[in-house]
C-alpha cells in the first residue's frame, strides 16, 4: 500500500520532483521505461512497417521473420505494428479514464474538505455509494446500454475511480483547513479560489501524484482485462485484444501472448516503481514541521456569566483628552456583540455577551483580559473569521458606516486584508511553508491593489526594509524556516501594512517573542501607526504593553466588558475588582520575592513546604 501522508515542503523542495527521480535509480529507470513506451506510441505512424488493420490470408499466425518481426496473428495483421498502434488507444484510454477521475474526485475533495456543510454530507454520501457498486456490473451494464466503446467505458470507469482521489483529498483539505497560514490568508483579503489553488492544492498535490501513478496502471490492467474478455471495440488495436487473440491461438502460435502480456506487465511495473520511488523522495525531504492549531476560547456561557457579571465601568475622557485618539473620527464601533457556538443538542454557546468598544482612527485600543476572557473571539468577530461553528449571535460591527455582521462573505473579502488587516500571535504558523516569504507578501498587494508582480515585488522590498530587516532581497527570496521568530513577525507586520489599511488588529504579536525583540517590535508598531494614521487594536494580557503603546483600553472578564477608558485613567484609578487585580499583577517596581526554604521534612516523597528541594530531591 503506498503511503501518500502530508509531505511539508522544505528547503529541498526548491529541488523539482522530476531532478530528485533521475537521481533515484528505480525512479530514473521507470521514467526511461515509460518515456520510451509513450514515444514508440506516438510514432507509430513512422515506426510501423504494415497498416495495423490490414489483413492477409497468407500471413495468417506467420512466425517472426523479414516481413514480420513479431509475426502475424490470426488474421494475417502484423503485431509489431498492431502493438505500436495499440499503446496509443490503450494509454490514451487509461489517461481519459485518469482525467476523469481526478477531476471529479480532486475538485469534489476540494470543495468538501474546505467548505464542509451540506455539500460534505452529500458528496461523501454518493463517494460511499459508488464504492459500494461493483465496478464491472456496472461496466457490463454500460455496454448493454451504449455499446463496445473504449472511450465510454473508461469514462465510466473513470468516475468509478474518484472516490478514492476524493477520500485522499478530502482527508488533506480537513488536516490543514484551519493552520493559521490559511487564517492569514483569508484577512490578507485573498478569495476563497486563490486560497485553494495556492495554499491547499499544494498539500495535496504531492499525494494526488502519487496516487495518479498507481491509477494509471490500474485503468491499463482493467482496460485490458475489458478487451481480453471481448467486451471492447473489435475495431481498434489494444493490447487487451491482442491479448485476447493470442489466447485463443494459444496452442498453435504461443508468442502472440507474450507480446502483449510483456508490454502490459512492464508498463504496469514501471508505474508501480514510479510511484514508490516519488514517495520515497517526497519522504526523503519531509521536514518535522508542526503546527499548532487555533483553538476556540472556552468562557461561561451567557445565563452564568449574567448572574457574576457587573455593569462595566466607562471612564470619561479627560478634559485635556487621553491621547491622540480623541481628536480622530469614529472608525469602527461594536455595539452589544454577542458570539456563540451552536452545540449538537440545539443550544447555543455564548463565549462573548454584549460587548461594546469603539475605535477612533489613528487610536491606538487595547483589548486586555486574561486568556478565555473572550478577547480573540472579539477579535475573530470583526474579521469575521470566527472558527467553524461561531457565528455572531446579536448586535453591530459598523465599520466607517458599514455593519460588518451584516455582509455576505464576498462582500467582507474586499474589506479583509486592504481596510482591515490582522497580526497574529504566532508568526512561524502563520507562513506557509511552501511558499517563499516575497510570494506570500506579493500575493495580498496584487488581488487588493491590482498592482503588476514587478510593482508587487517593488513594494514588498521597501516594506521589508521599513520594518527593520537588515538584508530584504535575502528574506524576501527565503523561506519561513530560514528566519528567526522575530523576523517572521516583522515579514507579518509587513504584510499586514502593505495595502495601507485603516484598521491593524493585533492579537498579541508579542507573546512568542523574547523581550528584547518585544520592544522592537512594539517600537515598530507605534511607528507604523503614527505614519498611516490607523487605528489599532492591540488584542493583549500585559498591561504593560498596554501603557506602553495604547490610547484606550477595554478589560474583559468571561466574554464581557468590565471597564473601558483612557489608559492614564485606567492606571490612576481603576474601579472595578478585577482590573485592579490585573495592575496588581504587574511585577514592576514590586519588591522581589525572597529565597526559596530550606527543606522540611518529607512526606510520600516531598516535603510540606513545597519547595524545589523537595519536589526534585536535589539541592538547588
Amino acid at each position: 500500500m503506498i503511503d501518500t501522508s502530508i509531505a511539508l515542503p522544505t528547503q529541498a523542495a526548491k529541488v523539482s520532483l522530476f531532478r530528485k527521480l533521475l537521481t533515484n535509480p528505480t525512479g530514473a529507470v521507470s521514467m526511461l521505461v515509460l518515456a520510451i513506451v509513450a514515444l514508440a506510441a506516438v510514432l507509430a505512424p513512422v515506426l510501423a512497417t504494415h497498416d495495423p488493420g490490414l489483413a492477409s490470408l497468407q500471413a495468417v499466425l506467420a512466425k517472426s521473420g523479414p516481413d514480420h518481426v513479431l509475426g502475424a496473428d490470426s488474421a494475417g495483421r502484423d503485431v509489431f505494428s498492431r502493438l505500436l498502434f495499440a499503446g496509443q488507444f490503450s494509454l490514451a484510454g487509461a489517461l481519459l479514464a485518469l482525467v476523469v477521475a481526478v477531476a471529479i474526485g480532486v475538485t469534489g475533495g476540494l470543495v468538501a474538505g474546505y467548505y464542509g456543510g451540506w455539500f460534505d454530507s452529500a458528496s461523501s454520501w454518493l463517494t460511499g455509494l459508488l464504492m459500494a457498486m461493483p465496478g464491472i456490473v456496472i461496466l457490463l451494464a454500460a455496454r448493454a446500454v451504449v455499446g463496445p466503446s473504449m472511450w465510454l467505458s473508461m469514462m465510466i470507469f473513470g468516475v468509478l475511480l474518484s472516490p478514492a482521489y476524493f477520500r485522499l483529498v478530502y482527508a488533506c483539505v480537513t488536516a490543514v483547513r484551519n493552520e493559521l497560514y490559511v487564517d492569514a490568508a483569508r484577512v490578507s483579503g485573498l478569495s476563497d479560489f486563490r486560497i485553494i489553488g495556492r495554499h491547499i492544492l499544494t498539500v495535496v498535490r504531492a499525494p494526488v501524484i502519487i496516487q495518479s501513478a498507481m491509477v494509471l496502471g490500474i485503468a491499463i490492467a482493467i482496460q485490458a482485462g475489458l478487451e481480453f474478455l471481448g467486451l471492447g471495440d473489435l475495431n481498434i488495436p489494444t493490447w487487451g485484444s491482442m491479448l485476447n487473440d493470442g489466447f485463443i491461438n494459444l496452442y498453435k502460435a504461443p508468442t502472440l501472448v507474450l507480446w502483449p502480456s510483456l508490454v502490459l506487465g512492464v508498463v504496469c511495473i514501471a508505474l508501480t516503481l514510479l510511484a514508490n520511488a516519488m514517495r520515497d523522495e517526497l519522504e526523503r525531504s519531509r521536514g518535522p514541521v508542526k503546527r499548532r492549531r487555533k483553538g476556540t476560547a472556552v468562557v461561561d456561557s451567557a445565563e452564568a456569566a449574567a448572574k457574576r457579571g457587573e455593569p462595566a465601568v466607562v471612564h470619561p475622557e479627560t478634559p485635556a483628552g487621553a491621547g491622540t485618539a480623541s481628536a480622530g473620527e469614529v472608525l469602527l464601533e461594536v455595539t452589544d456583540l454577542g458570539v456563540g457556538y451552536d452545540q449538537p443538542d440545539g443550544s447555543t454557546t455564548h463565549v462573548v455577551n454584549h460587548v461594546g468598544l469603539t475605535v477612533r482612527r489613528g487610536e491606538v485600543h487595547g483589548l486586555v483580559g486574561e486568556s478565555g476572557s473572550g478577547k480573540t473571539q472579539t477579535a475573530f468577530s470583526i474579521l469575521r473569521l470566527l472558527p467553524q461553528g461561531g457565528r455572531v449571535t446579536g448586535g453591530s460591527i459598523v465599520f466607517d458606516g458599514t455593519d460588518l455582521a451584516r455582509l455576505s462573505e464576498k462582500e467582507m473579502t474586499k474589506v479583509r486584508g486592504q481596510r482591515i488587516a490582522y497580526i497574529p500571535q504566532e508568526p512561524m504558523s502563520n507562513l506557509d511553508a511552501a511558499f517563499t516569504i516575497g510570494g506570500q507578501l506579493m500575493e495580498p498587494m496584487r488581488v487588493c491593489l491590482g498592482i503588476s508582480k514587478a510593482e508587487a515585488r517593488k513594494r514588498a522590498l521597501a516594506l521589508l526594509a521599513k520594518v527593520g530587516i537588515p538584508n530584504p532581497e535575502r528574506t524576501f527570496n527565503a523561506y519561513p524556516h530560514q528566519i528567526s521568530g522575530g523576523m517572521a513577525q516583522r515579514v507579518l507586520i509587513a504584510g499586514a501594512v502593505s495595502c495601507e489599511p485603516d484598521l491593524l488588529i493585533a492579537d498579541e504579536p508579542t507573546t512568542a517573542l523574547d523581550v528584547t525583540v518585544q520592544a522592537e517590535v512594539l517600537d515598530l508598531l507605534r511607528e507604523l501607526q503614527d505614519e498611516l494614521k490607523m487605528g489599532v487594536i492591540l488584542v493583549t494580557h500585559n498591561f504593560g504593553v498596554v501603557a506602553d503603546l495604547c490610547d484606550r483600553v477595554t478589560v474583559m472578564q468571561t466574554g464581557r466588558v468590565v471597564e473601558t477608558g483612557p489608559v492614564r485613567t485606567i492606571f490612576k484609578d481603576a474601579r472595578h475588582p478585577y482590573t485592579r487585580q490585573l495592575l496588581e499583577a504587574i511585577l514592576e517596581d514590586a519588591a522581589p520575592r525572597g529565597p526559596l526554604g530550606a527543606a522540611g521534612p518529607r512526606t510520600n516523597g516531598a516535603s510540606t513546604d513545597g519547595s524545589l528541594t523537595s519536589l526534585t530531591g536535589v539541592k538547588p
